[in-house]
């Protein structure tokens, strides 16, 4: 492996002023390069999506930290001098570029040689009420999934982690990602690539058969993150307020929804964990419809339908299942 690159002296100085001494994700005191603590590869990962996929794939040879904790919404991270410290302490990043400017800003200011954006694993595409909107005022992260270009997203719908074919292509890059960053454990890497590639397959037939035949494809969801799993199976997604979850809808937008939900049969609006259910409610109060959860997996909380990205994945099957009326 390369030998670890020395951590500029202004960054150490400024977190001894903050008393964090205790930054990295591995130990300073160890120089032989790519070791994290008990001599792990030190990755750092941006978001839950992101972790998941180091931590199966890196299995014991790895330590994994996130920058975004449990309950935080990826989008509105703002991260904060320790964070941005372990950045720089960092053998591996794994992140999405667009998702989260802050980080994007921070990886680029890391100096960090193994980084490995999502994005470039796989291939994004736009999808409807994703494109052009961002929030009210331009606050926030999700600005740069409406067509900043600045974010390198020119649009794209960044949620490629629901679809669980895409996660699988993002997961073979991070495994090869890995393997050169480590090459001593390279051929672990490759197994626990292909078991959770495996596993990721599974899913999608899951998927596949259990939305095959419903009595609608159109489902109504707070947050513009499942275009990529209603494409891969055939639903239509309607959003609330496109891709901010905490935006109100206009009342334009509350009609076409309460239109669309008498044409094409819909019984429930769905909301998620880390956004408030408030519109949903309202809306499918309005309209006589169910509510139910309908995880984007941006993080795993007490609330979460499960302990990790499949489990919650097989939850929203369910959810989906019955409130399209599987058959």
């Amino acid at each position: 492996m390369n030998v670890r690159r020395l951590i500029p002296t202004a960054t150490i100085a400024g977190a001894v002023a903050l008393g964090l001494v205790a930054l990295s994700a591995c130990s300073s005191s160890d120089a032989s390069g790519g070791a994290g603590s008990d001599g792990k590869l030190a990755v750092t990962a941006s978001f839950y999506p992101m972790q998941y996929l180091a931590q199966q794939i890196g299995g014991d040879h790895v330590d994994v930290s996130t920058l975004t904790k449990p309950g935080v919404e990826p989008h509105d991270l703002e991260l904060k001098p320790r964070q941005t410290a372990q950045l720089g302490e960092a053998d591996v990043i794994v992140y999405l570029k667009g998702i989260q400017p802050s980080v994007d800003k921070a990886i680029a200011q890391s100096g960090v040689e193994n980084t490995v954006d999502a994005a470039s694993l796989t291939k994004l595409e736009k999808h409807g009420t994703e494109v052009g909107h961002a929030h009210e005022g331009g606050e926030h992260g999700h600005e740069a999934e409406g067509g900043d270009e600045a974010s390198g997203l020119n649009g794209a719908d960044p949620h490629i982690w629901l679809d669980p074919v895409k996660y699988a292509e993002v997961a073979k890059g991070v495994g090869a990602s890995l393997s050169q960053a480590d090459p001593d454990h390279a051929a672990t890497y490759k197994k626990n690539t292909a078991a959770l590639v495996k596993k990721l397959d599974a899913l999608n037939s899951e998927f596949r058969q259990g939305l095959a035949d419903t009595g609608t494809k159109t489902f109504i969801t707070t947050h513009a993150a499942f275009g990529y799993l209603a494409e891969r199976y055939g639903l239509e997604q309607e959003a609330i307020a496109g891709i901010d979850p905490e935006a109100e809808p206009s009342p334009a937008r509350v009609k076409e929804l309460e239109t669309i939900a008498k044409r094409d049969k819909v019984s429930t609006v769905f909301f998620e964990t880390l956004a408030s259910d408030k519109t949903a409610k309202t809306l499918a109060g309005d309209s006589g419809l169910k509510t139910d959860v309908l995880d984007p997996l941006e993080g795993i909380t007490d609330k979460s339908k499960g302990d990790d990205y499949l489990q919650v994945m097989r939850s929203n099957l369910t959810a989906l299942q019955k409130a399209l009326g599987a058959k």
